[in-house]
């Protein structure tokens, strides 16, 4: 059993910046690939970003890329997602996960679960 804990998130005005954070409750990080999702009002919840463990390849959905990274501190068993030049479509709440190894883009592949946080950009 592996429990993820998430902080960080908040408000931020558009072009700002937030570091979400995943702590899991053991050391995954050499073994499962960690998933970032999100899920804004009325829309089905979407593949943001993930890291591979065992290759650590990372993959970004388009309306990310070049403003998000996903990195993670295997001393701390944490895994961060670095938002930056925010926009207000970005708004969700974002959660983490965890599956052995590989990523995917599909939700019902994952393992584990943080909590959620609460992403707000105003414009």
């Amino acid at each position: 059993e592996v429990q993820l804990v998430q902080s960080g998130g908040g408000l931020v005005q558009a072009g700002g910046s937030l570091r979400l954070s995943c702590t899991a409750s053991r050391f995954i990080l050499g073994r499962y690939a960690i998933g970032w999702f999100r899920q804004a009002p009325g829309k089905e919840r979407e593949a943001v970003s993930c890291i591979s463990s065992r290759d650590g390849r990372t993959n970004y959905v388009d309306s990310v890329k070049d403003r998000f990274t996903i990195d993670g501190d295997n001393a701390k068993n944490t895994m961060y997602l670095q938002m930056n030049n925010l926009k207000p479509e970005d708004t969700a709440v974002y959660y983490c996960a965890a599956r052995r190894n590989f990523c995917s883009d599909y939700e019902s592949a994952y393992d584990y679960w943080g909590q959620g946080t609460q992403v707000t950009v105003s414009s």
